[in-house]
């Protein structure tokens, strides 16, 4: 067997599970051999009931004292018992699991694992595992992989398959000198992929997920340095007059605010470029709130001034719409064409958007991966602009500059990523930072308090609304299943909305909703319809509300410190003071000491240097912040000694490496 052959040629894998399989995206057996697990489940010795608190993941070793009872809700079918050992007793609840009811019998013990809540007095796990003493004993030695799933394919179907293909991942060749591996600490490739997939321990699992974040860097290193050497001469087609940027000025002038000396640098910068001889491959990073989006829009005025088509690509349709709508109101007085473009567009509102693009009657486009498509075809780009860039792959924004002839390229990211590192990882483009922020933007205020903070948090929220705002609260995923992500979003809003009772009023998105949904649910919310929305992280980019003022974070410690910055970046954009609580639920040393970071600062660059030196060697899945350059494994934050590893590599190997990377 071989990493081309089709999925349907593994043994066990009929037709069917080959479908199923391509749901995830896979098709062939290298798809499934670099398809990873996004967590590992470890599990630990049982501890007395009476000593848990709430957010910990524990395991029970309890006897059931009720019957079992099953019932249907509003949204699932119930089902639930309780449980005991000699210091407390328990509840568990299972969602549309009713064939349990002949699983449990009163007076028989069971380890249970899962996450604890308090719901009043009463101490609650939801969806718990639930095992017998000596299974759970043969768990406890055991590392479970756990990989992203749809519905009709399970967990162990991946498992099975994998462990089907061992020959074909063995057969997987070295491209490393055997002296640079042990001179550098390195895990043999092929060893690190069945460490990935089967680990013996957390030690091995740590080596293996280091030695393939090294090759994810080395391979994107390498990359981008031959683009750099086939872009940095290539002749600018698309230069700006001097009567653009004579105008420009009046623009700026007309903006009835000052622009910060960070933008203005910026702003220099990108005049310096696309004024040149040569073609413009810049990033523009800029913490949340820094003002990159009129730094942008200012780029692509002067472009379509000079008499070029312009494209702004971001991640969501709202942000999509907003940018629309307020780059149409900019542009007005220029008497530039601006459209929109995005996927639920009808075909004829689509086809007519296409026609206006390919005759050059539209200026500016502003859309999401609709601009990307076959379909879309420009009379003359000069500028390509992508908003929030580590939610594209580096395929996408390739598929949008080659719609054009050599267009330049402009880069917008919120990343904080330490200057250090954004060296390394945009060798290939000139970088401006904008440090700064707007002098009318006003500094969010921040505390890290306990649970026991909640009900004067929620007096907080009553008090924001009623003055007019509006507030996010966002909930973490708890569990690796859908169903409970959703349902602690949706029992959370519920009870929430008891809390702050009728005349607010409280909405909710997560992950499970359709796209659509979810675009009705933030269109409801910008439209100030809903006062407070209850949300996991799906928040974290594509939304833009000047007018939410109090954003409360639930298990803030179980969140990275650069993605709780994120999230509080959504606070902040208008000019009422704005607020940030994060929830400590745990209140370990630890989270006290990282949450404080964000207490003290609204710094990202420096909330970012402190994530580096904060994160464990234990968090072996962090935020992507770099899921832009296509990586599965690699992120600068846990794996930032690899990536200087992966530079120091690519300058003494250059080139005698490329194409021998197999990712």
């Amino acid at each position: 067997m071989r990493l081309e052959d089709d999925i349907i040629s593994i043994k066990g894998v009929g037709e069917k599970t080959a479908k199923d399989f391509g749901r995830l995206g896979i098709s062939t057996v290298r798809d499934l051999v670099f398809y990873y697990p996004r967590s590992y489940k470890t599990y630990s010795e049982p501890v007395p009931v009476s000593s848990v608190a709430e957010g910990d993941r524990v395991a029970v070793f309890c006897k059931v004292v009720t019957y079992v009872e099953s019932h249907k809700g509003r949204r699932y079918n119930i089902t639930s018992l309780t449980a005991s050992d000699d210091t407390g007793s328990i509840r568990m609840v299972w969602f549309n699991m009713p064939f349990l009811r002949s699983v449990f019998k009163k007076g028989e013990s069971y380890v249970f694992y899962g996450v604890i809540k308090i719901k009043g007095s009463m101490r609650v796990m939801e969806m718990p595992e639930y095992f017998t003493q000596f299974k759970y004993q043969k768990a406890l030695t055991t590392m479970q992989p756990i990989y992203p799933l749809k519905s009709g394919i399970t967990n162990n179907s991946i498992t099975r398959a994998v462990d089907a293909v061992k020959d074909v991942i063995f057969g997987i060749p070295e491209y490393l000198p055997e002296n640079e591996m042990s001179d550098r600490g390195l895990m043999p490739r092929a060893e690190a992929l069945m460490q990935i997939h089967f680990p013996q321990n957390e030690e091995s699992l740590r080596a293996a997920l280091k030695r393939i974040a090294f090759d994810e860097f080395l391979e994107f290193l390498i990359r981008i340095r031959s683009l750099r050497e086939s872009t940095v001469t290539e002749e600018n087609f698309h230069r700006i007059t001097k009567e653009a940027t004579q105008k420009k000025e009046g623009f700026i002038a007309g903006l009835g605010f000052e622009l910060t000396d960070g933008q203005k640098s910026a702003i220099q910068d990108i005049e310096s470029d696309m004024s040149s001889e040569h073609v413009m491959n810049r990033l523009v990073q800029g913490d949340v709130g820094s003002g990159k989006t009129v730094v942008a829009v200012i780029a692509l005025l002067m472009n379509a001034l000079s008499g070029h088509q312009g494209a702004l690509m971001v991640p969501t349709e709202v942000l999509a719409v907003q940018h629309f709508e307020d780059i149409s109101r900019y542009m007005k007085p220029y008497k530039l064409s601006v459209r929109l473009l995005t996927g639920s567009m009808s075909v004829k509102e689509k086809r007519e958007v296409y026609q206006e693009l390919k005759s050059g009657n539209c200026d500016i486009v502003i859309g999401t991966h609709a601009i990307i498509q076959e379909a879309t075809q420009f009379n003359d780009l000069g500028l390509v602009v992508t908003d929030e860039q580590h939610r594209f792959g580096v395929k996408q924004r390739d598929s949008l500059s080659s719609k054009g002839h050599i267009p330049h390229v402009l880069i917008m990211s919120a990343t904080p990523i330490p200057r250090t590192l954004a060296i390394i990882l945009y060798a290939d483009m000139d970088i401006s930072v904008i440090k700064d922020m707007p002098a009318e933007r006003k500094r969010i205020k921040n505390c890290v308090v306990g649970t026991e903070y909640r009900p004067s948090a929620y007096s907080f929220i009553k008090q924001q609304v009623k003055e007019g705002h509006q507030a996010y609260v966002i909930c973490p995923m708890v569990e690796e299943n859908d169903i409970t992500e959703a349902e602690n979003v949706i029992s959370y809003s519920d009870e929430l909305s008891k809390e702050l009772g009728s005349g607010i009023r409280v909405s909710y998105l997560h992950g499970r909703m359709k796209e659509d949904e979810k675009k009705d649910i933030l269109h409801s919310f910008i439209k100030r319809e809903i006062d407070v929305l209850v949300s996991t992280t799906v928040i974290e980019v594509g939304i833009n509300n000047p007018n939410a003022t109090l954003m409360m974070i639930e298990n803030a410690e179980r969140f990275g410190l650069a993605q709780l910055h994120q999230l509080r970046g959504r606070v902040g954009r208008g000019d009422a003071q704005s607020y940030c609580i994060f929830i400590n639920v745990k209140k370990s040393k630890e989270s006290v000491e990282r949450l404080k970071v964000l207490e003290e600062s609204n710094d990202g660059f420096y909330i970012a240097s402190e994530d580096l030196k904060l994160r464990g060697p234990g968090d072996f899945f962090g935020i992507r912040q770099s899921g832009d350059m296509d990586f599965k494994i690699a992120d600068i934050y846990n794996y930032s000694d690899m990536l200087k590893l992966a530079q120091d590599v690519s300058l003494v190997y250059g080139k005698q490496f490329e194409g021998k990377i197999i990712l």
